[in-house]
């Protein structure tokens, strides 16, 4: 390695840059703020950066964030031998931190997290659960509806179906009906949805169960499925809306807790109830890493039902770093904080480019 000092560039989309290019494109600013709101974790994560650079100084390392708009210029130039690029905001339509990893390998940079080619899958849900059906996963399968139409039409079901649309996350564009007991209000959904978000929507098979999640943070190089921290999400209703999820992050999140009404949903190890379960959830898990080359950090979501069956949803390769379930996982699995379990991650990257 050579003999400049190793450096961790984190680089992010803002919120503000997001909302001024979505209205700038012509999207009524109430809704494109709530667009916006999915890149809450930049907003969140601004805190935290004093005390990663300190995390990072005290291992050796100097420690860069820069906002998407600057990275192409700040990764220019930088050496390979003595760079990392962690990617903390993804996207490929309304957002545009799936970028970031392009950047990097343009610039012969090494990363921490999925290559580009993920960030663009996991943003559009529907060609996803098509790639993860074909690896043979317990994704449920999906029709396609756009402005009240259909582009691809759902498999029947009993239970109902689940409507999302398919390229936001964050919950936008998720309301208190959005489980539907007949195909026309699923497809009623999709014009209220075209309308908000000029999106499609998802429309699968519900499916019974508790919310859970599997977070991963490779500390180490050779970190596997072991260190997965897979919990019930337990927010005291069957599906978190947009409502919850922008009372929780972001602005909104941050008046809410002044205001006394930040309610964070419950943790709880399904391996405290499930054994079966948290099992079959790493083996997913191990599939994912293997088919699909998920590594260094990561989170997937699953319904849960009573007698261990397992459902896959959706996976992350940017979760949110800042968010109370990632810290928890971060003290409960790593015994850190979420900037020396960063910085500790990254120095170990940086250990393994040497001796290489």
């Amino acid at each position: 390695m050579s003999k400049q000092k190793p450096k961790l560039f984190l680089v992010y989309e803002p919120e503000k840059a997001c909302f001024d290019r979505l209205v700038a494109d012509g999207h009524v600013p109430a809704r494109a703020a709530e667009i916006a709101s999915y890149l809450a974790q930049s907003t969140d994560m601004a805190p935290d950066f004093d005390a990663l650079a300190a995390a990072c100084q005290a291992r050796g390392l100097s420690f860069a964030p820069v906002a998407l708009d600057d990275a192409a210029g700040a990764l220019a130039g930088e050496d390979p031998l003595t760079t990392l690029v962690w990617t903390l905001t993804d996207g490929v339509a309304y957002f545009r931190g799936g970028a970031a990893p392009a950047l990097a390998r343009l610039n012969g940079l090494k990363t921490i997290g999925a290559d580009d080619a993920l960030f663009a899958l996991c943003q559009d849900k529907f060609r996803s659960g098509a790639v993860l059906g074909a690896l043979g996963l317990p994704v449920p399968q999906a029709g396609l509806a756009r402005d009240g139409r259909w582009l691809v039409e759902p498999p029947p079901s009993s239970a109902g179906w689940f409507v999302k649309p398919n390229r936001l996350g964050a919950k936008i564009g998720i309301w208190p009906d959005s489980r539907s007991s007949d195909l026309g209000h699923a497809l009623e959904l999709s014009r209220r949805v075209f309308a908000a978000y000029r999106d499609d929507v998802v429309v699968q098979p519900y499916v019974a169960g508790r919310n859970a999640r599997a977070s991963f943070l490779g500390l180490k190089p050779d970190t596997g499925v072991e260190a997965l921290g897979i919990a019930f999400v337990d927010s005291g209703g069957d599906f978190q809306t947009m409502e919850d999820s922008l009372a929780l992050y972001g602005d909104t999140g941050a008046a809410a807790k002044a205001a006394g009404t930040y309610a964070e949903p419950e943790l709880l190890p399904v391996v405290a109830s499930q054994l079966r379960a948290d099992a079959r959830i790493r083996r997913v898990a191990e599939s994912l890493t293997a088919g699909l080359g998920l590594r260094d950090v990561f989170s997937i979501d699953f319904r849960v039902e009573a007698d261990d069956t397992v459902h896959l949803i959706e996976f992350e390769v940017c979760p949110g770093l800042p968010c109370f379930d990632f810290r928890a996982y971060c003290r409960t699995q790593w015994e850190m904080g979420l900037a020396d379990a960063m910085a500790e991650t990254a120095a170990s990257r940086f250990r393994r480019m040497a001796a290489s």
